[in-house]
């Protein structure tokens, strides 16, 4: 970095993740004139858009890739890879740099447990999580690939009930119908499966799933396809307008049966899972259900076993615990859910997916950028912009979104700027960090030596 850039009295702040959200967060700082370090916990900073969706969105991945890469390379973002806050970097030493301000981005990578009896005992005995399984599904057939491996069992259920999980059923069919093609010498690919569809395969080959004995996947869901959350009411939505919403909802839920041949098994609400001799899950024991408003009623007398080998659970995603960050449940503690701000800790801000608990890359980066708009208005004194969406940006979150944005707490005031003798300090640990690595700052080459020759 040009040290004339640091002789001039600025803010600096540090943002926790490089993917959708961080890399939004970033750049808006940037280009406000303020100092800005990236922290990635990966090689690359791409986040759930390369780990955390499936390989046939490969388009979409493509586009998010450059679109991340630009914005990190923008004038004054230091990019420091491989280095985890909480691990590399304790938080507290972090917040002890002298940053104006520090940005959580760093998605949300733990699984929601299901808070079902039995499921600690079940995980590596047939239970799998939909993160580590994605993951599989993305890298297993790259040559240097040594992760956790997974052995898809026919009939396996998948509990969920959003996009991921719809994900997951697709990922899970996919696996399995290759698998008995290939052993009829029938060679495939399973993004292109996905794209054509598992039916139109099929019927190309003159097959059907009973042709390969395959009976596929379920998924399981406390609630109806129309309360499924793969669409979002519109903020203010009106009573026909909600209707078309969750007509959406249930013509998506039948397209998947219909294009990728699992089973749905709705106001379906797990209880317990069921385990054979060997201690090897072998069931599923669930309760039907009825909803009443946001309220899941189980139906008494409808317990039933639902037998299976496997099950994938796939009901959200939950940030990492970093030590030093007050949590509530599963999320990190808030003050303001709006505007992810952390609870007694001013000068901390969650953006995207550590807020929404969301995989949606569009919801992540327009709450960081929403976030950021209030960080550089309200808390450091910048920026002339008024804020934007007025009406919040978590609305049909997971995460209790407030309904409105409402105004910046009274302890987001302007702060002075930092002096050069601090920036260049917070510049040279960043630097220092970075060739521990092997990181020399140029972003185009590292990316490119850090990138598998076959990666999908």
């Amino acid at each position: 970095m040009d040290q004339t850039y640091l002789g001039t009295p600025r803010h600096a702040v540090a943002v926790i993740g490089g993917a959708c959200s961080g890399a939004e967060a970033a750049e808006i700082f940037a280009k406000a004139g303020i100092l800005t370090v990236v922290f990635e916990m990966n090689a690359r900073p791409f986040g759930k858009i390369e780990d955390g969706l499936p390989r046939w969105h490969a388009r979409q991945r493509s586009k998010e890739y450059v679109r991340i890469g630009e914005k990190l390379k923008t004038e004054g973002i230091v990019y420091v890879p491989k280095t985890t806050i909480g691990k590399d970097i304790s938080f507290e030493d972090l917040r002890s740099w002298g940053f104006s301000a520090i940005v959580l981005g760093c998605g949300a990578w733990g699984d929601r447990k299901m808070g079902v009896k039995g499921e600690d005992e079940a995980v590596g005995k047939g239970l799998i999580y939909q993160n580590p399984f994605i993951y599989w599904f993305n890298h297993h057939e790259e040559a240097g690939y040594a992760g956790e491996r997974y052995e898809i069992q026919d009939g396996a259920l998948v509990v969920g009930g959003g996009l991921a999980s719809i994900d997951v059923v697709k990922a899970i069919n996919l696996e399995l119908a290759a698998a008995k093609l290939r052993e009829r010498g029938i060679e495939c690919d399973v993004a292109a499966m996905e794209h054509k569809g598992l039916h139109k395969t099929l019927e190309a080959h003159g097959l059907t799933m009973d042709d390969l004995g395959l009976r596929g996947c379920t998924l399981v869901y406390r609630r109806s396809a129309a309360e499924m959350p793969v669409a979002q009411y519109k903020p203010g939505a009106d009573e026909e307008s909600r209707k078309k919403t969750e007509a959406v909802r249930e013509k998506l839920m039948g397209l998947t049966q219909t294009k990728y041949l699992n089973e749905f098994s709705p106001n379906t609400l797990p209880k317990e899972i069921m385990f054979d001799a060997d201690g090897n899950v072998c069931g599923l024991k669930v309760i039907k259900t009825r909803t009443e408003g946001r309220t899941v009623i189980e139906l008494e007398g409808t317990e039933h076993v639902i037998e299976t080998k496997q099950i994938f659970s796939s009901i959200g995603s939950v940030p990492r615990p970093i030590p030093g960050l007050p949590m509530r449940g599963d999320f990190y503690e808030y003050d303001d859910w709006d505007l992810g701000k952390v609870k007694d800790m001013p000068e901390v801000f969650g953006v995207g997916n550590v807020v929404t608990g969301q995989g949606n890359i569009a919801i992540s980066r327009r709450h960081a950028k929403r976030v950021s708009d209030v960080v550089l208005q309200e808390y450091l004194g910048v920026g002339e912009k008024q804020l934007d969406e007025p009406g919040g940006v978590l609305h049909g979150a997971e995460a209790r979104g407030t309904e409105t944005a409402g105004a910046v707490m009274d302890t987001l005031n302007g702060k002075d700027k930092l002096t050069p003798e601090t920036l260049a300090d917070i510049a040279s640990r960043a630097a220092a960090r970075g060739s521990e690595v092997g990181y020399d700052g140029a972003f185009d080459a590292w990316i490119a030596a850090n990138t598998p020759p076959d990666l999908v």
